[in-house]
């Protein structure tokens, strides 16, 4: 038995995981159209009706913009903490109270024999959290838009098999690009994103023993490059005593090409 993941999509304009195991399958956020989430589905060969459930992280239009269509066209559970829930609900229009479920901050969820953690992170959001995937002793972290990891994330999140952990931006890129001030310092801000080199701090405090894959994640289209998020991170790590490429492997994410499905 083991549990398989595939990044459907992640950055700026989108984001969604596929988790699955044997027994059940599961969404983190739907964050672009129903057709488009339709689609990446079939680009790895999965069905979006056999879904035990949608997960939301919080309710920036990223996150949410297919939720509402999915859980109606094909009955499925959707599962979000009750400020969250209050937040998203005029967005993501009608769903039947009986496919609405409150998923508690730092608590567990068990679907047969994968228990799915939430945890809180600091974004401008109504209560945002993330998720842990455990399963037979493997331990998959999803932690995007936060604008810092604090010693309590890194405690929950440490020494996972595998990390989809944001990049979100070169801070030089950012301090010189074409965004209001305003924008830069909200997406600089604690509420806001973590950058490559932030994110490598991050990381060389929770790899462990067993990480094997990480995948830099929610890279903007605007103030990153896969290239140069690759490069920071790397050499970040590698000051810290992490050698990319013989302890972990460092992949990237895409905004719109699902990552292939693999086993944790």
């Amino acid at each position: 038995m083991s549990l398989r993941y595939s990044i459907l999509a992640s950055g700026s304009t989108g984001n969604a995981l596929y988790v699955e195991s044997d027994e059940h399958s599961f969404l983190v956020d739907a964050g672009f159209s129903g057709k488009q989430m339709e689609a990446l589905f079939q680009q790895i060969d999965r069905d979006p009706s056999k879904l035990s459930g949608i997960f939301v992280t919080h309710e920036h239009s990223d996150h949410i913009k297919g939720v509402g269509i999915l859980a109606r066209k094909y009955h499925l559970p959707v599962y979000a903490n009750e400020k969250t829930w209050q937040a998203m609900d005029n967005l993501v229009g009608v769903i039947p109270t009986e496919q609405k479920f409150v998923f508690g901050m730092e608590t567990v969820k068990s679907f047969g024999s994968v228990d799915i953690e939430s945890f809180g992170v600091s974004h401008d959001a109504a209560e945002p959290m993330f998720y842990t995937f455990h399963h037979s002793d493997k331990k998959l972290v999803l932690i995007t838009d936060t604008g810092y990891v604090s010693d309590r994330m890194k405690g929950i999140i440490s020494n996972a098999d595998v990390y989809v952990f944001e990049s979100n931006h070169d801070v030089q890129m950012l301090r010189m690009g074409r965004y209001p001030w305003n924008i830069k310092r909200r997406i600089l801000s604690d509420l806001g994103h973590v950058s490559n080199e932030d994110a490598a701090l991050a990381m060389s405090e929770v790899i462990g023993d067993r990480t094997k894959r990480v995948y830099l994640a929610h890279l903007s289209q605007d103030n990153n490059m896969k290239d140069l998020a690759r490069m920071s991170v790397s050499q970040t790590l590698e000051g810290c005593g992490v050698i990319v490429g013989e302890q972990i492997g460092l992949y990237d994410t895409d905004p719109k090409t699902p990552t292939i499905l693999t086993a944790v």
